[in-house]
């Protein structure tokens, strides 16, 4: 019932925002295990009032796959993590980025990204699309055995091919980026340190228990699992989210802040078949 001018400025706010308040922080992992299964990961941080106010969206299309995503009230789907039923897995992190230049919101084409039915159309629209604000792309497909990892800014778009294992926080570390101007907070500044050397101890034996272990970890002032009512951000994990990618099929598994996975959803099925609810 809101006018469209309104909710299309509110879809904007991180193009126009160095902090707009929902999925601003986030950490993602990735993984590419010895028997071929791909692994993603990913915590979806963001205003602590939202916690347990989000929902998972199973979005039934016409004209493109369809999609799950995690949603926040009033905010298009797309823009933390999801997956379409092509099998193309996504997850977000928020870059700030001090650059703006006209181009499309971010959000808008996350959730674009969501229509891709490859990896190199995914890529294509993020490298090619003119760009008003700056978010980490990390990318994945049951139907190809590459992982990437894409920092999509208004400077440029970096496309970083993974190798066995990577882990990215809320700040632009590509070599072909990092020089762009920014803003890096202390958290951002921790949590990718604190990521990097976890993922470099892991193995092609590493599965998903680890990236779960990884993405939960309390380790410092500054953890990767944010639960401080005082997180200088502002923000906290609100979901964490563990994709495992193999040929022909994803799965999703989407926890809480405790050991357990909430709910388990084979992304590929029919979305009759599928069973979404509070996140």
């Amino acid at each position: 019932g809101l006018p469209l001018a309104d909710v299309l400025l509110w879809n904007c706010r991180g193009d126009l925002l160095h902090s707009s308040g929902s999925g601003d922080g986030c950490t993602s992992v990735a993984l590419k295990a010895a028997d071929g299964t791909r692994w993603i990961g990913h915590n979806e941080d963001g205003d602590p009032f939202l916690y347990g106010r989000c929902h998972l969206v199973d979005v039934a299309l016409d004209d493109a796959p369809g999609y799950l995503s995690f949603y926040y009230p009033g905010s298009l789907p797309g823009h933390t993590f999801g997956a379409n039923r092509a099998g193309l897995v996504q997850t977000i992190n928020n870059l700030r980025t001090r650059l703006r230049q006209p181009g499309v919101p971010r959000m808008l084409l996350t959730r674009a990204v969501l229509d891709c039915a490859t990896l190199d159309e995914a890529v294509a629209l993020l490298r090619d699309a003119p760009r008003a604000g700056g978010f980490h792309h990390t990318l994945g497909s049951a139907a190809d055995a590459r992982v990437f990892s894409v920092e999509a800014s208004p400077g440029a778009a970096s496309v970083l091919e993974i190798g066995t294992r990577y882990g990215h926080a809320n700040h632009m570390v590509h070599q072909a980026s990092r020089g762009q101007t920014q803003i890096i907070t202390d958290s951002s500044r921790e949590r990718q340190r604190r990521i990097e050397g976890i993922v470099d101890t892991w193995s092609p034996a590493t599965v998903g228990a680890d990236l779960l272990t990884a993405l939960h970890d309390t380790e410092g002032e500054l953890p990767i699992l944010r639960t401080d009512p005082k997180d200088p951000d502002g923000e906290n994990t609100l979901a964490t989210a563990i994709f495992e990618i193999g040929d022909g099929e994803v799965t999703l598994r989407v926890y809480d802040r405790k050991p357990k996975a909430d709910i388990v959803l084979d992304v590929m099925n029919d979305p009759d078949d599928a069973a979404p609810g509070p996140a």
